[in-house]
């Protein structure tokens, strides 16, 4: 849209209500360090995943699931599995219709595979989130790259792809590949007249390259595109601005602030967790020295029953050896009487000595049952003191049960410092003066960064071969689209994006132009 025109000046629909989508016309070559503010950064998320979704920007099967887990992530916060149950996915848009039709998967399959990697993403905060999503599909083959239909100066019909990094010459059946790249510091001036674009390279003794447009209406565009990338491109290559540095700054403070209260809300969350595993053990050992209370309180019940047991029948057994001793006694008189009596005549004698030697055994066994009784009494004293015993100990366990049992109740809130201390980032003006020279340093450095992110990225990469592998079998090849073969043939190679175009760069510019009209 144009700033000076009114809306409905432009080539829109004459209807009401008319709908206008508001979009990032540049994309950051980095959005980790481009994308200061993060309400940038959460539109761009959206209209990156969109047109990810719209399958604007292809996006490999493995890949689209990682990309999904972050989307989930930044939208439901940590995985909770009490919350988050089987079936809550359905209702997302998370994966393009070619990824979803490619496998003979279930939405139950595709959500399985989607949450395993969504609760490997907890702690991460929703910005976190969509930046992690960003720096995998910044990394795509179309990420950023507006395709336009042209013709060299041999009628051949190509595919002019431009994006952050500079022009790129396609071919019309390969987005994903180009086949000559001109990054924009071999660039030094772009034009056109009328359907005819001419590129004048940075070196003046290479002969200019011209291309032609299928549509003298994308002209315009295609040349507001090519310099605010240029401008970008320079500029990212520069010092930051005063203001830019203000920018960052501020969004430096914000994050440190924002991290310090993810801090403090999470040291409290963890007090609030101890605290109530603390009221919880408490509570089952207050309940656990209950019921070895009552278990105590039973057993002095039995011992005391059992005492009362032992002493009624220690009076009995005491009793009927009394009784025993006096029968015995009764008997030694009768023998005694007897005895005394004589009888004259000897059948009487003998009888009467029969009867005596009856008497005295009858005598004999009641000395011996009064005997076995008296000790039968002594071990029914003796068992009867043992129970005393018992009891008195029972009643000792039981008054130091109830003296631990003194509980003081516990309250849920946990009491937190009052003052937490204070965070602040001072940050000075600096100020860079880069020279001409100092480009190619600068472009040196930020290609060992790229290297440095690649080595970080092999982790991920290996978890993206292993979702590939797991659902390999699954695929059903005549449903494949060109570009997924394509991708396919570029990772059997062991090209990506980064290493492609630095391939097609080593060649001189010269060799290039050349090379691009004679397709």
């Amino acid at each position: 849209m144009e700033f000076n025109c009114e809306v409905l000046d432009h080539d829109v629909p004459k209807e009401e209500p008319v709908t206008f989508h508001f979009l990032a016309k540049f994309y950051p070559e980095n959005a980790e360090e481009e994308l200061v503010q993060e309400i940038t950064q959460h539109l761009f998320f959206l209209q990156v995943k969109k047109q990810i979704l719209d399958e604007n920007i292809f996006c490999p099967p493995e890949a689209s699931v990682l990309l999904a887990s972050y989307a989930v992530q930044a939208k439901f916060g940590d995985y909770d599995p009490s919350v988050h149950k089987r079936g809550f996915l359905a209702k997302e848009e998370l994966l393009p219709e070619r990824v979803v039709n490619l496998y003979q998967m279930t939405p139950e399959m595709w959500e399985e595979r989607i949450t395993a990697w969504y609760a490997e993403h907890r702690g991460r905060t929703r910005d976190e989130a969509e930046m992690e999503y960003l720096k995998i599909a910044q990394d795509t083959e179309m990420y950023g790259v507006n395709y336009f239909t042209i013709r060299n100066k041999k009628g051949t019909e190509l595919l002019l792809g431009v994006d952050a990094l500079g022009l790129h010459i396609y071919d019309p059946n390969n987005k994903l590949t180009p086949k000559i790249s001109f990054p924009w510091n071999e660039i030094r001036n772009i034009s056109y007249s009328d359907k005819e674009f001419t590129i004048k390279p940075l070196d003046k003794k290479i002969d200019v390259f011209k291309f032609n447009s299928s549509k003298l209406r994308v002209n315009k565009l295609i040349l507001q595109l090519c310099i605010g990338n240029h401008d970008l491109f320079m500029r990212r290559r520069k010092a930051d601005s005063l203001e830019v540095q203000q920018m960052k700054a501020q969004a430096r403070e914000e994050k440190a602030r924002k991290q310090m209260e993810r801090q403090r809300l999470a040291r409290e969350k963890q007090l609030r967790e101890e605290a109530e595993r603390s009221r919880d053990e408490l509570e089952r050992r207050l309940l656990q020295l209950k019921e070895e209370a009552q278990l105590a309180s039973d057993a002095l019940m039995r011992s005391e029953e059992t005492a009362d047991l032992l002493a009624e029948k220690a009076q009995i057994t005491e009793e009927e050896a009394k009784l025993l001793a006096q029968k015995a006694a009764e008997a030694e008189q009768e023998m005694q009487r007897i005895k005394a009596t004589a009888i004259r005549t000897e059948e009487e004698k003998r009888l009467m000595e029969q009867k005596v030697l009856e008497t005295e055994m009858l005598a004999l066994k009641m000395a011996e049952e009064s005997e076995r009784r008296a000790k039968e009494a002594d071990q029914l004293k003796q068992d009867l003191q043992e129970s005393r015993d018992s009891e008195r100990r029972a009643k000792q366990k039981l008054l130091e049960i109830t003296t631990k049992t003194s509980y003081t109740p516990i309250t849920n809130t946990t009491t937190l410092p009052a003052e937490l201390p204070s965070f602040t980032i001072i940050s000075d003006g600096l100020s860079f003066d880069f020279k001409d020279t100092d480009m190619k340093r600068l472009s040196m450095e930020i290609e060992k960064e790229k290297v440095e992110y690649m080595e970080k990225s092999k982790h991920l990469q290996e978890q993206l071969n292993e979702l590939k592998t797991e659902i390999e079998s699954l695929k059903m090849k005549e449903r494949e689209t060109s570009l997924d073969i394509l991708h396919n043939e570029n990772m059997d190679r062991g090209s990506n994006k980064q290493n492609t175009i630095k391939k097609l760069t080593l060649q001189s510019t010269k060799s290039r132009v050349a090379f691009f009209e004679e397709l």
